[in-house]
């Protein structure tokens, strides 16, 4: 479930046109499916809802996200970007609040102008509000810090992420802290329309399992001075990750 590092990453370089001091308001809706190592598919439905507030080299974000998943019954969600523990009971749909996402970024802790490089340094804590009798959340905290990395080629622009993920500790299940990165590339062909395609990597948090692994496309377009809407795709190539996914997202300045 949304978000992928990367993909966001993308979508807040496409409306780099706001002021250095505003608010922008997203939101979208993602679905994904994949049995995740289990015998019946789990499917997601994830609508987020973010408040970012941009200042000059920082950004603050809150996301308050609406979730829905039909899983077997027993099934956790452990994290909004994959690997829920598969249930064992008769497939039924749960839904309501998901875990609720605070983040900050600080923009341009390195800038080499004559490298075309730039260093930013991120920070996240989603907070365990999902309701974990539904199996939607863990109930714990988690904290995420993020490294970005930029090099700039003219119209292109490869991007980097490393990170390491801080797990909260739930009743009956073992969740070990984890690595994760990400690479990826942006192009823009023209003024307010940019495509890419990341690979994303993540630890997986449960003893003896797979790897997240996955990669997504996507297309940002910059409808007006205001408006952004961005297209993604996305498959995985472990029993951590999903099948398949795609989304829209939508962002107002």
């Amino acid at each position: 479930m949304f978000p992928r590092t990367l993909i966001a990453l993308a979508f807040a370089l496409a409306s780099a046109g706001a002021a250095a001091q505003s608010m922008t308001w997203s939101t979208g809706l993602e679905y994904s499916s994949g049995d995740y190592g289990g015998t019946e598919d789990i499917e997601d439905l994830y609508v987020p809802v973010t408040g970012r507030l941009n200042l000059d080299r920082v950004s603050l974000e809150l996301t308050v996200p609406y979730l829905s998943v039909r899983a077997p019954a027993g099934t956790t969600v452990t994290d909004p970007g994959g690997e829920p523990i598969p249930g064992t009971g008769e497939t039924v749909t749960e839904s309501g609040i998901g875990d609720v996402i605070a983040g900050m970024t600080i923009y341009d802790v390195v800038y080499l102008d004559n490298l075309d490089f730039a260093l930013d340094l991120a920070g996240k804590v989603k907070f365990g509000t999902a309701d974990e009798d539904k199996g939607l959340g863990t109930g714990e905290n988690d904290y995420t810090l993020r490294t970005d990395l930029y090099k700039f080629a003219g119209r292109f622009t490869l991007v980097g992420s490393v990170g390491y993920k801080f797990r909260g500790e739930p009743a009956g299940a073992d969740l070990d802290d984890v690595w994760l990165g990400s690479i990826g590339g942006i192009y823009a062909p023209r003024d307010r329309f940019r495509f890419g395609m990341f690979y994303d990597y993540r630890e997986s948090a449960l003893t003896d399992s797979d790897a997240l692994s996955e990669v997504s496309a996507f297309a940002v377009r910059q409808l007006t001075d205001r408006f952004t809407v961005q297209f993604y795709a996305f498959t995985g190539f472990s029993d951590s990750s999903p099948d398949w996914g795609a989304g829209i997202l939508l962002q107002i300045i």
